[in-house]
């Protein structure tokens, strides 16, 4: 019994179009059961996040004939009635198989390498295994994804170092500190990349955000969204004794920190470390504060360079990722034909086919 994959991401369509076809979490039970109820399909999961809609079904039917079922499941479920133009993909094996891997490893996610994915992935399965939507092909397929993604987590780099400019200031922080646990941080300028930035930090444990801004009132809306604390433009020097590190964000076409302004400050900081990560262009802090001492400055520039080659070294790891996962998809195809031909399947989990309510 072939598993088929039909399915749309932010490879092949736009945020508006993905957004239709996205669903609830708590729908899926009940789009399951509609979709299980042709009787074409023995067994599905569905897999919504932000950045790829997909279903994996298992069916005796021949690929053309499914992809046909699916893809009037799909856009009659959303009720797309617009051109497709190419925005959605179907796969049939070995590509359906090899592609599930993928995406279970992070091959196919927007971030080359990242793991939310795979989280993701075990929840959706998990959602449809308690269901009763899988059987014998999907329950072996996606357990052997999961371990595809361990081994390649284990053998390879292709998820070693930071590729974002959050990830990156998380990391170089870390360097710095050793924990973010307990540690202050203050934002001047509320810009997008300075909140995504703080974020980063508050989720790997620091303990409180001061927010800077020339509007107080968008200072004030961060630091409510941030759970920290507001303060006036003209102020955030008389912070800096307490403060570990500063992201810096604003558009001034001048220096808002300089070393004339930040050297008698340090000394009252009695040898502390401080890290200042500027993300503004024009630059918002002086390069030459960082020859103050115990002073770690990083630009936007600093940033990209660590992050670009981070994904460079992930991009050489793929070819490595994709040999494990073509060998592995093959070993698994094989294993299933020869179930199949001597009538013997003895997997520990079971599917019950459901059928639709009584109307």
């Amino acid at each position: 019994m072939p598993t088929v994959v039909i399915g749309l991401s932010h490879h092949t369509s736009p945020v508006e179009v993905r957004e239709r076809f996205a669903f609830a979490e708590a729908k899926i039970p009940d789009v399951l059961q509609q979709l299980r109820s042709n009787k074409a399909i023995s067994e599905a999961v569905i897999l919504s996040t932000c950045n790829r809609v997909e279903l994996y079904v298992a069916t005796d039917e021949a690929d053309h004939a499914a992809f046909a079922v699916l893809r009037h499941f799909l856009t009659e479920s959303c009720a797309y009635r617009e051109p497709l133009n190419g925005k959605i993909y179907t796969l049939g094996e070995p590509d359906s198989i090899e592609h599930l891997f993928r995406v279970a490893c992070g091959l196919d996610s927007m971030v080359l390498g990242e793991t939310e994915i795979l989280g993701q992935l075990k929840k959706a399965y998990d959602l449809a295994l308690q269901h009763k939507h899988t059987g014998n092909e999907l329950n072996r397929a996606f357990q052997k994804a999961f371990n595809v993604a361990k081994k390649i987590r284990t053998e390879t780099k292709i998820q070693r170092g930071s590729v974002s400019v959050g990830s990156v200031a998380v990391e170089l922080a870390e360097r710095i500190f050793g924990t973010l646990k307990g540690r202050h941080i203050m934002v001047i300028g509320a810009g997008d990349t300075s909140e995504k930035t703080a974020r980063a930090l508050l989720s790997r444990g620091a303990h409180s955000i001061i927010v800077s801004n020339r509007s107080y009132e968008r200072a004030e809306a961060l630091a409510r969204e941030l759970d920290g604390r507001a303060i006036h433009f003209d102020e955030w020097a008389k912070e800096f004794e307490s403060i570990d590190i500063v992201i810096s964000s604003t558009a001034a076409p001048h220096y808002i920190l300089d070393r004339t302004r930040l050297a008698p400050i340090i000394k009252l900081r009695r040898n502390r470390p401080l890290l200042l990560v500027d993300i503004a262009v024009p630059r918002d802090i002086e390069p030459a504060v960082a020859r103050l001492k115990n002073i770690y400055l990083y630009d936007i520039d600093d940033l990209k360079a660590i992050a670009d080659e981070c994904l460079k070294q992930r991009q050489r790891e793929v070819v490595h990722c994709e040999a494990i996962i073509k060998e592995t998809a093959k070993d698994l195809l094989a294993a299933n034909r020869a179930r199949g031909m001597s009538g013997g399947w003895g997997f520990d989990v079971r599917m019950t086919r459901t059928t639709p309510a009584p109307s």
